[in-house]
């Protein structure tokens, strides 16, 4: 008997053991790809406000995003049977970055697209405004560096042994004089918090000259703040967790709506996706045609989409048989002319 109750713990915990190698594999192993589908279509009039802006808005404008999912092997099957599922290889994406790298990039690209839909909408809108360097934040470590325990992407730069590091000119200017090796005192902010430490300088090759000189050892770029010289036109950005550049056309649109007098949105429902720079050109973007049916899903009567991605928005929206309307544009001018020339909706 006792040999009877060995054998059958011993198949007990075997079939135990498969079944976690099965789970395991099923929805822990990582596999090297994600998934792409609709994401959702958001106002953005709750992320935007302008100082005294005019608050008439009968309809709405509303970015569109992508949903991207890390695969396991679970969802890859799932996604057989989803007709809306895309799936691409994480480095066609991603290229060599780390999850915390590519977050921080898509970080950077959202603020940036934010400042140019500022400053395009207050050229539509002809109000001066200025630029002015608000910190420094860090976009990558590399493996090799020096200083990867210290930093971590998404960090912003916030003094130099004391001093204020506002852009990369400044952090030049606080860093001449010293040599690598030597250490500074640096501080950070981190996921909202204080983080301060001292770090040795490194060997860095200055983009312009090709000489080395001394520096941190990490990726980081400038992050601005686009001013208005009236505090009237100021706009505030409430904070999202949204990344990537695609929804400057949209921001752009709602901003120069609040700027202006009267409804841009004339009571429609208008949804879109375009990067924007500050002359008001609007560019091509990618996953339009999952955006599509974002977009329709919550309703829209308008797509707003660059014309680079116009065919395959329209090859999306056949299949879907939605009724919105697709508008190709090219330039913020193209969207605020089309939208100018709308009848009211009743």
């Amino acid at each position: 008997m006792n040999k009877t109750v060995k054998t059958s713990g011993l198949k007990v915990v075997l079939y135990l053991l498969v079944v976690g190698i099965m789970l395991y594999v099923v929805v822990y192993m990582p596999t090297p790809y994600l998934i792409y589908q609709p994401g959702s279509a958001q106002e953005v009039r709750p992320m935007i406000s302008v100082e005294q802006g005019d608050p008439e808005e009968e309809g709405t404008f509303m970015m569109t995003t992508v949903s991207a999912t890390y695969a396991n092997i679970w969802l890859l099957m799932m996604s057989a049977f989803n007709p809306n599922a895309e799936v691409v290889q994480k480095a066609e994406r991603m290229g060599d970055q780390s999850r915390e790298e590519y977050t921080a990039t898509q970080v950077y690209y959202m603020n940036s697209s934010q400042s140019a839909a500022m400053e395009a909408a207050y050229g539509e809108a002809d109000i001066d405004y200025t630029i002015e360097p608000e910190y420094v934040f860090v976009l990558s470590i590399p493996d090799h560096a020096e200083n990867k325990d210290f930093f971590r992407p998404g960090d912003k730069l916030l003094s130099v042994d004391g001093d204020p590091a506002t852009d990369n000119e400044r952090l030049m200017a606080l860093l001449k004089g010293k040599k690598v090796g030597d250490r500074v005192q640096v501080e950070l902010e981190r996921k909202g918090k204080k983080v301060s430490g001292e770090v040795p300088l490194v060997a860095i090759q200055d983009s312009n000259t090709g000489a080395e000189r001394p520096g941190l050892g990490v990726m980081i770029a400038t992050m601005q703040k686009v001013e208005p010289e009236s505090p009237e036109y100021i706009v505030h950005f409430a904070d999202t967790n949204i990344g990537g550049p695609s929804a400057g056309l949209i921001f752009t649109l709602e901003i120069y709506n609040q700027l202006t007098q009267g409804d841009l949105t004339r009571g429609y429902l208008v949804a879109g996706t375009g990067t924007i720079d500050k002359d008001g050109n609007v560019g091509p973007i990618g996953g339009v045609k999952h955006k599509v049916v974002a977009a329709d899903r919550r309703g829209a009567d308008i797509f707003l989409v660059p014309s680079k991605n116009y065919d395959e928005a329209k090859q999306r929206a056949d299949r879907i048989g939605t009724t919105m309307e697709l508008v190709p544009v090219d330039r913020l001018q193209d969207a605020v002319d089309y939208l100018e020339g709308l009848p009211p909706k009743s």
